[in-house]
C-alpha cells in the first residue's frame, strides 16, 4: 500500500472518528507506523461489514519464532510452536493435541469428533468450546527458506490442553466416558499432574533467579511424566495370571488374586529380581512403609532401572510358565533358573497382598 492510500485510509478513518475537519492535516503528522495501524484497521472495519472478516490470527500476521517437536524427548511427534505475538504464546499442533491425549497419529479427526462427543461437550464450557472451534493459524517463520514454505499451520494455545485435560477428568468423576476412553483420563491425570508439579518447580526457579537450561526443563517434565505414569500402570501381565491359574489348577477368580498368587508374586517375581536374593523386595518394603500409602503397588517405588528389570523377569517368567505343562515342572524350572534360595514365607504380611 503506498505512503498516498495510506493517507487517505487514515483521513478516512479519522473522519470516522469525528475529525472530518482537518483529516488530511491529521494524517499527515501522523507516523508511518501509526497510519499504517489506522489503514489496516479501516480496511478490516470494512471486511467486517461486508462479512467477509478473516481471522485475527491471518490479519494480525502471526508467525512462529521457535519450533521443536516431542518426538525425541517423549516419543511422539507432536510439534510445539512459540509464536511472535506480544505473549510469545506457546502452541501445540492441531493434531498433536489428539496425540497427546493418546489419540493415534492415523485418527487426525478423533479429537475434534471426541470434544463436540456428549460425554465431554458439557464438561468444556463455552468459551473453552469457542476456542477450541477457532484454532490459531499462523505461519512458518520468516527465516524459513521460501522453497520449502508450507500452508498456514493450525494449533492451540497449549494451556487449552490443560483445560482439556481438566474437563475430561470432570467428565469421568461424573461417570460419562465409555469404558474405551480410560486411557484418555489416565493420559489427562499425568498430564494435569505431571505439568502442575513442573510449573510450581519452573516458578521457584524464577522467583530465586535461576535459570535452568532447556535440557534441565525437559528432563524434570519427563520425570514428573515418568512418576505420574506409574500410578495407572499395570506392570504384571494378565498372561501370567492366566498361566498360574492352569497350573496351580485354581478356579478364576470373579474379584480379586487367589492369596496363592502373592506368595508366587514375592518369591518368583520380586525375591530374585536382578539377582538381588531379596534385598530388592526389602527396599521396596521399606519405601512403601515410609510412604504410608498401602493402595500403592511395590513396584510403583523402582525407579527407571528398577522397572526394567522387572520387566525382563516378568517376560522370563511368563515364558518358563507357558513352556511347563504343569506345576512340578514350572516349579523345577524357577528353582533351576532363580537357585533354591527364595524365600519361602508364604505367610508374609497381607500389606502386601496387593502388590
Amino acid at each position: 500500500m503506498s505512503n498516498l492510500t495510506k493517507n487517505s485510509e487514515a483521513a478516512k478513518a479519522l473522519s470516522l472518528l469525528g475529525a472530518s475537519k482537518g483529516g488530511d492535516e491529521r494524517a499527515r503528522r501522523l507516523s508511518p507506523e501509526e497510519r499504517s495501524r489506522i489503514a489496516r484497521e479501516a480496511v478490516e472495519k470494512r471486511w467486517e461489514r461486508a462479512g467477509k472478516l478473516r481471522p485475527a490470527s491471518e490479519r494480525t500476521g502471526l508467525r512462529w519464532t521457535h519450533k521443536g517437536s516431542f518426538k525425541d524427548e517423549f516419543g511422539i511427534d507432536v510439534e510445539c510452536y512459540v509464536l511472535n505475538d506480544d505473549n510469545k504464546t506457546a502452541v501445540i499442533s492441531q493434531r498433536g493435541m489428539g496425540e497427546t491425549l493418546g489419540f493415534s497419529k492415523q485418527s487426525g479427526g478423533r479429537f475434534p469428533r471426541f470434544i463436540n462427543g456428549i460425554a465431554i461437550a458439557k464438561h468444556l464450557g463455552p468459551e473453552l468450546k469457542q476456542k477450541l472451534d477457532n484454532p490459531l493459524v499462523f505461519q512458518p517463520s520468516s527465516a524459513v527458506p521460501s522453497s520449502k514454505i508450507v500452508d498456514k499451520i493450525h494449533g492451540f494455545d497449549v494451556t487449552l490442553l490443560i483445560d482439556v485435560c481438566k474437563a475430561i477428568v470432570a467428565a469421568e468423576a461424573a461417570g460419562d466416558l465409555k469404558q474405551s476412553q480410560d486411557n484418555i483420563a489416565k493420559q489427562a491425570h499425568i498430564i494435569l499432574n505431571a505439568s502442575a508439579k513442573a510449573g510450581i518447580k519452573g516458578l521457584v526457579y524464577a522467583l530465586s533467579g535461576y535459570n535452568p537450561t532447556a535440557q534441565e526443563v525437559i528432563e524434570a517434565f519427563k520425570l514428573y511424566v515418568q512418576e505420574e505414569a506409574k500410578k495407572y500402570e499395570r506392570e504384571f501381565p494378565p498372561e501370567l495370571y492366566e498361566q498360574w491359574y492352569r497350573l496351580y489348577e485354581m478356579p478364576v477368580l470373579e474379584r480379586g488374586k487367589p492369596w496363592l498368587f502373592k506368595h508366587l508374586t514375592v518369591n518368583h517375581i520380586y525375591y530374585p529380581l536382578a539377582k538381588s536374593s531379596g534385598r530388592i523386595l526389602d527396599l521396596l518394603r521399606a519405601l512403601k512403609a515410609r510412604n504410608g500409602n498401602q493402595k500403592k503397588k511395590l513396584f510403583q517405588f523402582l525407579n527407571e532401572i528398577g522397572t526394567r528389570a522387572l520387566r525382563m523377569q516378568l517376560g522370563r517368567v511368563l515364558e518358563m510358565c507357558e513352556s511347563s505343562s504343569d506345576k512340578p515342572a514350572y516349579e523345577r524350572k524357577i528353582v533351576e533358573r532363580f537357585g533354591g534360595q527364595q524365600e519361602l514365607d508364604f505367610f508374609a504380611t497381607s500389606e502386601d497382598a496387593k502388590s
